[in-house]
Parts: structure tokens; sequence; C-alpha cells
């Protein structure tokens, strides 16, 4: 009767040997990754030595299988951080702008960490400890490394180098308590005063103005829009002849590290294409920049340079704090319009109709990022004391 195969990753009865020089040999066959059975052995002063070194070497070999790629659990983490970065590429799945992201959030803030490492050093007390001190200095930059090193361990796991991910168990990262701040519409016509006075002209220093960014302004105001989104509008994109005017949102501005600033034909997600109905306010901004352009074509862009190219979104966030500068108001910038629209609605429509004019699929994301919770509790309550507890006449 044939002798019954090993389970990969198992060994099998462990047999003793005394060698020559009276030192203990423990052996036992061991089934490996790759199917073949071979032997192993491990020598000590006793019987118990020798079997327990040969136990732990059984437990590291069994630890670990072969992998297909040049890396093993004694690579250095860098190598995995190149490996990773190839393989996202290859699979074509990320944005350029999401890849250059990664690759900026791995190499400044966790290879300077895990650098000098082996794979097989980091572990989960390792991982938990860094992510806790860095959420010391900022919970964004503890949250992006934790993506990144979750997902390049992710592949090392993968691709069979390591058994686990540490990442899997490190300790829940708490996002520090705080409110979405928006504008008042005092402070949205304070900061309209402004724009208007410095594309009168009437600034002294700073960037010589173009008459866009009031424009710019109204529409974020009127779509809440994303800036991107707002410097990627065409003429095709623009309805202000019907009863109901309208922009349709259906792409935005990229700008790739060493590439020239470019159109994309989608927005954020594939699921932000919307049509949004527009107030006069913006309708009005739309057309009179819609007469300043040169370029007749559908596909001409709504905002661009004297050439015709996109503007920069940091380009025009320059601008809108130097203008505001000027004025004495900080703090704010384009996505601010954005908070501030989606607070608008949500006070006088809900938030499934604020969430679904900003293109969220889920009214959560737009209660935690973008509406300022109201304070003022319902007015209804004093009528209803009054009735209750009124003094007698």
């Amino acid at each position: 009767m044939s002798r019954q195969r090993l389970t990969i990753g198992t060994f099998g009865e462990i047999g003793h040997l005394v060698s020559l020089n009276g030192r203990v040999v423990a052996r036992a066959r061991y089934r490996d990754w790759d199917g073949k059975t071979r032997l192993v052995q491990a020598t000590g002063d006793t019987r118990k030595s020798a079997e327990r070194a040969l136990k732990a070497k059984l437990a590291d070999r069994t630890l670990f299988q072969p992998s297909s790629s040049a890396l093993t659990p004694d690579s250095p983490f860098p190598d995995l951080v190149a490996y990773w970065l190839e393989d996202l590429e290859l699979e074509d799945r990320l944005s350029k702008r999401t890849l250059q992201l990664y690759e900026r959030n791995m190499q400044t803030l966790v290879v300077p960490a895990f650098g000098n490492l082996t794979l097989r050093e980091i572990g989960v007390a390792r991982c938990d400890h860094f992510l806790k001190q860095l959420a010391k200095q900022s919970y964004n930059r503890a949250k992006q490394a934790r993506v990144v090193l979750r997902l390049a361990l992710g592949l090392a796991v993968r691709h069979e180098v390591l058994p686990r991910n540490p990442m899997d168990h490190v300790a829940r990262l708490h996002r520090p308590a705080s409110t979405p701040n928006a504008l008042t519409p005092a402070e949205v016509n304070a900061i309209r005063t402004a724009i208007a006075f410095w594309e009168a002209g009437r600034s002294i220093s700073g960037p010589k103005p173009d008459g866009q960014l009031g424009a710019i302004v109204e529409v974020m105001l009127g779509t809440s829009a994303r800036i991107g989104e707002v410097l990627a509008i065409r003429r095709r994109d623009i309805d202000v002849t019907s009863p109901t005017p309208s922009i349709r949102i259906t792409g935005t501005i990229v700008s790739h590290r060493g590439e020239r600033t470019m159109r994309q034909d989608h927005p954020k997600t594939a699921k932000s294409r919307r049509t949004v109905a527009i107030p006069s306010f913006t309708a009005e901004a739309v057309r009179r920049r819609m007469t300043r352009l040169e370029d007749s074509s559908l596909d001409a862009l709504l905002f661009c340079s004297r050439e015709g190219t996109p503007l920069t979104t940091n380009n025009v966030r320059r601008q809108l704090r130097h203008v505001l500068d000027l004025a004495g108001i900080t703090g704010v910038t384009p996505h601010m319009f954005r908070r501030t629209v989606a607070t608008a609605i949500n006070e006088q429509g809900g938030v499934e109709l604020a969430a679904e004019l900003l293109g969220h699929t889920d009214p959560k994301i737009t209660i935690q990022h973008y509406i300022r919770r109201s304070e003022m509790v319902n007015p209804a309550t004093a009528e209803m004391l009054e009735q209750a507890f009124a003094k007698e006449q």
C-alpha cells in the first residue's frame, strides 16, 4: 500500500539520528508549495532541542509561499513600492491623477518610516504605531498613508509574498470632530463686491484681471459644481435660451505632472454627470461670458486662456485668494462655495435634494462633509410651549 501523500504545507513523522559528533539530527518529510516532498532536517544537542529546531525551521518554511515575482519576505520595502506602482499602471484602472496622488503619498508619508525595513519586519504593531503617530500631526495624512500602505501590502499578500496583511488589524483612525464651514449670504455678497472691485482694475497689485473670476464664482454658486467641473464647461453644455436655463456637467479639468492641463471627458466620477437648472444670476453671468468668447465652436470652453486652452484650477485658486486677501477675507476656497450651496439647499429643500444637486449617490456624504448644521431649533417649539405654559390672564 502506497504511503499517503502529505497535504501541501504539512510535514510527516519526525525521525531522529545521532551524528558522528554526537549531535542529534531531527528530520521529517515536508511537502512544499510546489507540490514536491522534500526532506528537511535540523540538529541539536538533545532530541528535544533538535526537534524544536526542526519545527521552527518548518514553521518558517510554511510561513511564506513562493512568489512568481522577484519579491521575497526579505525584500526591502521600497522594492514592494516600485512593484506596486508598476502593477497599478498595468491594471490601468485608476486615473493618472490618482496614480500620482498614491505615489506622492507613499513616497512622502510612508517610505520615510518603512524604507529601511524588509517586508517580513512590517507587522501589525509597527503599522499601528506609525498611523497613530502620523494622526497626531494630521488625520488626513494618516488616512492617506493608511490607504496606500494597505494597498501595497495587500498586493504582497495576493502575490503570495506575505501570508497576511498587517493593515487588516490596525486600530481604527478617529476623525476629529468638525463642522462643514459654509458662507452666509452677506459673506457671499462681500466676496462678489471684492471681485468686482478687482475686475474693475482698481487694485494696484497682483495678477491682471481677465474678467472671468466673477463669472466662475457665479457658476459655482448656481450649480454646486467643483472648480474643475466649472472650468470644463463648453458651449455645448450650456442652455440659456430655454424657459429653464441649465448647464450640463460632463467633465473636469486635470493637470497631470509633466503634462499639459487638459479637459477630461467625465467629472470626478462617472456618476457625477448631471444637468443642473441654473438661477438667473448664473444665467446672466454665463450670457455675458459667452459674448466675449472668440471661439464660436460647440467645444469651446466657457472659461479659458487667451489662446483658448483650459485654465488650471490652481491658477483660479491663486486669483481668488489674492482678491479676497485684499478685501480682508480669509479661509475661502472654491470648494467652500460647494458647501455653501449644499447648506442653502438643505435648509430649503432637504438633504436628498442637496445630495442630488451635488451629484452624490449617498446623502451621508453630503451631511458629513458639505452641510453646515443649523443651530436654530425649529421655531414651532415656541408656539407649542406658548400653548402649554402660557400665563393665565
